[in-house]
């Protein structure tokens, strides 16, 4: 079996913000990869969220950077009902510990191959 390929989100025109969410999850699964996968659907209804991208290590440690046009979006985000409660949630049962940060992108460039 082959792992799906996945891309980068694109570069935007500067500047906009990065939210790098990097966790150590516990054990289990206890419902997170149902309520992560309405989260990435959520998100995508509030306004100025540009995309995401998502990585896991071996050892465990995930990396989210979730990329928002402005901080009025990450706000909305961050209130989000929905968002919240998953947050309480997660801090009860999901992660031993993350962390967030917030930065604002004033450089971005991308590549892509193209095809011969």
């Amino acid at each position: 079996m082959s792992e799906q390929r996945v891309a980068p989100v694109a570069a935007f025109q500067p500047p906009y913000y990065a939210v790098v969410f990097t966790s150590l999850r516990t054990e289990g699964d206890a419902g997170y990869g149902e309520t992560a996968e309405r989260m990435g659907e959520l998100v995508k209804d509030v306004p100025g969220f540009l995309g995401e991208d998502s990585a896991r290590t071996p050892g465990g440690l995930a990396i989210t950077v979730a990329y928002f046009r402005d901080l009025d979006g990450i706000e909305q985000w961050r209130t989000h009902t929905e968002h919240r409660a998953a947050k309480e949630y997660g801090r009860a049962h999901w992660y031993e510990r993350y962390s967030l940060h917030i930065a604002k992108v004033e450089h971005s460039h991308g590549f892509e191959r193209t095809p011969r």
